[in-house]
């Protein structure tokens, strides 16, 4: 994850301008793939309290930021635009060559601290052919932070319908353990990979070994702070470490 610093228009933002965001990205992305990571996902995660949709400036802010970071990246980039805006997140990736999005309410309905926020991936599906561009959608079953009314397999039945290129299966919280039976139940209900979205650490990755790759951020950070910076040394041991997992399939 590159953990993007409070974005202009947001509560945090202290007015450093995008220079100094987009140094502090580009910081990221050089430790992470220096140490290892396959790809990155760009995310406003500095602007909470979020709105269900980013406002304008926000969009206006991530595309400049993206394109910057994809011009740069030797490996795959991602957008996840918080809280819930796909449609921003897809426009962006189109725009700036982004490979992929994440959607944290892809199809159905989550009870988030920003409200109830329904799905709308029929919208997405259809916006991706009309830019006639190829970004996959990684889409979240039972999204952190969220509260539910369906089962984990129901949910994932119906997101596995809707379309999406890949599942993401997490905990409650940002950094929060994922449990591995929900990752086994996910992976009973559908084909597509199955990416593990929170609190993976060594000690834990073997309890992971179904899953098709593993999304992380808290867990790489200095003293394992949302806020501090990543540590190059924690890329590289949690990168060899799932590569000794990998080769013992």
């Amino acid at each position: 994850m590159i953990h993007l610093a409070p974005l202009p228009g947001s509560y945090g933002y202290a007015g450093e301008g995008l220079d100094k965001i987009i140094e502090g990205a580009r910081r990221d992305l050089d430790v992470l793939q220096s140490g290892g990571a396959d790809g990155v996902i760009v995310e406003n995660f500095g602007d909470a309290p979020f709105a269900k949709y980013a406002p304008k400036e926000t969009v206006a802010a991530m595309t400049v930021i993206v394109s910057d970071i994809v011009r740069a990246a030797k490996v795959p980039v991602g957008v996840n635009v918080l809280r819930n805006d796909g449609v921003a997140a897809l426009s962006i990736a189109a725009a700036t060559g982004a490979a992929f999005v994440r959607v944290n309410v892809f199809c159905g309905v989550a009870f988030t601290d920003q409200g109830m926020i329904e799905g709308n991936s029929r919208e997405l599906l259809d916006l991706r052919k009309r830019l006639g561009c190829d970004v996959k959608i990684l889409a979240d079953v039972h999204v952190k932070h969220a509260a539910h009314l369906t089962t984990i397999e129901e949910a994932a039945l119906d997101a596995d319908r809707n379309l999406p290129d890949a599942l993401i299966v997490s905990g409650i919280g940002t950094g929060k353990r994922t449990p591995p039976e929900n990752l086994a139940k996910v992976k009973q209900m559908t084909d597509l990979p199955v990416f593990i979205g929170s609190g993976v650490r060594i000690d834990n990755l073997s309890t992971y070994h179904a899953a098709d790759g593993f999304i992380v951020g808290t867990v790489l950070k200095e003293g394992g702070k949302i806020d501090a910076p990543i540590e190059p040394d924690h890329v590289r041991a949690l990168a060899d470490a799932i590569a000794e997992l990998r080769s013992d399939e």
